[in-house]
């Protein structure tokens, strides 16, 4: 059936055509070239797909012949084909919708009498034509892949034919604009007016096109973001391997420090910055030897030269990740000390971040209470009156007493035997889309 109607219709269209089909020969170029240059700049996204191709073979039906309707639809799909390397199964239903609904249509409009209709009933005749064969050529395309893919019609109705009705529908209406201008002004407004299509054509598609980067940048960032606060995440866990408190003690400190930042009135953005240098305050441990890491000895100078710098590794490796460098200013200088007598910089007083000085007071505090530390946890009383003992010197004296007030009032506690409290402090997801993606981005 298809070689029936292609044949048919190449037959007509040789059959039925006139020298004058041809003339003028400017307006056969320039739709020509709109047909071709207009198909290799189409439009297409999921729901639309925008094309000037259409407009020059309706012109051609209307205002030249069937001949060279037929003639350019089938120079601008065997461009197209080439182009983008149809398959074999796909090349005999193009082949016979662009020579069918071509001849068609301008057999339909050659029964019209042009001549005799006004701009208007012009108008209503180039509507009327152009959802025709729009329509004729879905279904040649339509019920032979359906037979072949066993592809339902409904269904092809559903997802090809009705999402693309809008921007037929703009393009039809382009085309009534464009005849009734050849119409009444002649070729050279309407090489103006298809300049103009072009150009809205051109720009159109690079906006989609910058869209579609943006889209995908929007995903490599995520991507990024991801794999960036995966590999910091995978070293505190892999750290807790070695050291199995350091994981759950960075969860407590995390919490600790969020709680005081709220209670001295910070700001949900400080709220998250101090919670994720919590989370990763120690990981510059990362370096330590084993020697050091699971000392059960006092340490000598040389280990604690070693110890002292951790703050400095870990600032280091976790400045390297987009948008985390307030991140490491924090976990750079949460071991200085008020009195100056800290470490790595020997910062004083409001030298010190104050978000650094929270770190502080929670990861002194969660030292002294866990029962996985290192040392004989105690008491929270004896916890916070040892806070208080060195407020002023060690640690800064307002802000214990906000985590002293926030531990009166609600009592926050941890439990110290599981570490999936790093897990759910972490909250991968949601840091990687709240937190790192837009600065990333």
């Amino acid at each position: 059936m298809q070689v029936l109607l292609l044949s048919g219709s190449l037959v007509g269209a040789v059959m039925t055509s006139r020298a004058s089909d041809w003339e003028p020969v400017p307006l056969v170029i320039l739709l020509a070239a709109l047909a071709l240059v207009s198909e290799r700049l189409a439009i297409e996204t999921r729901s639309l797909r925008l094309s000037s191709s259409f407009m020059a073979f309706i012109l051609a039906m209307f205002f030249l012949g069937p001949a060279p309707a037929v003639a350019m639809a089938l120079l601008s799909i065997v461009v197209d084909m080439v182009r983008v390397r149809t398959p074999r199964s796909g090349v005999l239903i193009n082949l016979c919708a662009y020579a069918t609904y071509p001849f068609v249509g301008a057999m339909a409009v050659r029964a019209l009498e042009l001549d005799t209709l006004h701009n208007l009933d012009l108008g209503l005749a180039v509507a009327a034509v152009f959802l025709a064969v729009n329509t004729l050529n879905f279904l040649l395309v339509a019920v032979p892949w359906g037979l072949e893919l066993g592809k339902p019609f409904s269904v092809q109705v559903r997802t090809m034919f009705l999402p693309m009705l809008p921007s037929e529908g703009l393009a039809c209406a382009l085309t009534v604009g464009v005849a009734i201008t050849y119409r009444e002004l002649g070729l050279s407004p309407l090489i103006a007016l298809i300049g103009v299509q072009f150009l809205f054509q051109v720009l159109t598609r690079e906006l989609l096109l910058s869209q579609e980067r943006a889209d995908v940048l929007e995903v490599r960032s995520t991507q990024l973001a991801s794999l960036q606060v995966g590999v910091l995440a995978a070293l505190v866990q892999t750290l807790s391997l070695r050291d199995r408190m350091t994981a759950r003690h960075s969860a407590a400190v995390a919490r600790y420090a969020k709680a005081i930042a709220s209670e001295v009135g910070c700001d949900d953005a400080e709220q998250e910055l101090v919670h994720t240098a919590g989370l990763l305050h120690d990981i510059g441990k990362f370096a330590f030897p084993d020697r050091i890491l699971l000392a059960d000895r006092k340490l000598d100078e040389e280990d604690w030269k070693i110890v002292r710098t951790h703050p400095y590794q870990g600032a280091r490796l976790v400045r390297r990740i987009d948008g985390y460098g307030p991140v490491a200013d924090i976990i750079l200088a949460h071991h200085e000390r008020i009195d100056g007598r800290g470490y790595p910089r020997g910062l004083a007083g409001e030298e010190i971040p104050r978000l650094s000085r929270m770190i502080s007071i929670a990861d002194t505090y969660d030292v002294m209470t866990a029962r996985d530390s290192y040392r004989t946890p105690v008491p929270q009383s004896e916890a916070i009156a040892e806070l208080r003992r060195v407020s002023g010197a060690q640690l800064d004296g307002e802000l214990v007493e906000a985590f002293v007030r926030v531990l009166e009032r609600s009592g926050l506690h941890f439990q110290h035997t599981t570490d999936a409290d790093f897990e759910r402090e972490l909250g991968f997801e949601a840091r990687v889309h709240g937190y790192a993606l837009p600065k990333a981005a």
